[in-house]
């Protein structure tokens, strides 16, 4: 058995829970409770024990912090990101995705390789299990619009706002 590592904090105005192995962070959670966060992680990774350390997290919460602080654009850290090799070729895709910038489903698709999957790359967004450091928060509709995430509309505006992309009545601003 695996031990699995877990930390939660408070970083400024967000409760903020990291979960990494010996391998790299493998999930983030965003105003969620922390029940709900271990509940997540007993069910993807039932073969782990589960550990609360701060320190094994301390990489990955400095630079969440620095990025709440508005000091950092791209994140330094290793991942074991699991899920489908589509998932994880969407996931790698939003990876590119520059920080203050945001792109449509369907050109993630696109990029991928099959135009028609902007619907899949959006299911692939909502199991992003680390998002901000995977930016699924910077995907949009093909119209501008803040369609779907998975922390909620309102998450994602405050993200999007936060790297300076402008929002009016619920479109980004072009």
């Amino acid at each position: 058995m695996h031990n699995l590592y877990y930390a939660t904090k408070n970083i400024l105005d967000y409760t903020v829970h990291i979960a990494s192995n010996q391998r790299g962070l493998v999930a983030v959670g965003l105003e969620e409770s922390q029940e709900d966060f271990i509940g997540e992680l007993k069910k993807d990774f039932s073969n782990s024990r589960i550990v609360y350390n701060e320190e094994k997290n301390h990489l990955p919460i400095q630079q969440i912090t620095e990025y709440f602080q508005g000091t950092r654009r791209q994140f330094d850290l290793s991942l074991d990101i699991m899920g489908t090799s589509f998932q994880r070729r969407v996931w790698e895709a939003l990876l590119t995705i520059p920080y203050g910038k945001v792109v449509a489903y369907k050109d993630i698709a696109i990029e991928i390789g099959n135009a028609k999957a902007g619907r899949a790359v959006g299911l692939a967004n909502k199991k992003n299990k680390i998002p901000i450091i995977i930016p699924c928060h910077r995907v949009i509709g093909v119209n501008g619009s803040l369609v779907g995430y998975d922390g909620g509309l309102d998450l994602k505006k405050k993200l999007l706002a936060l790297e300076g992309v402008k929002i009016v009545k619920e479109k980004v601003g072009i």
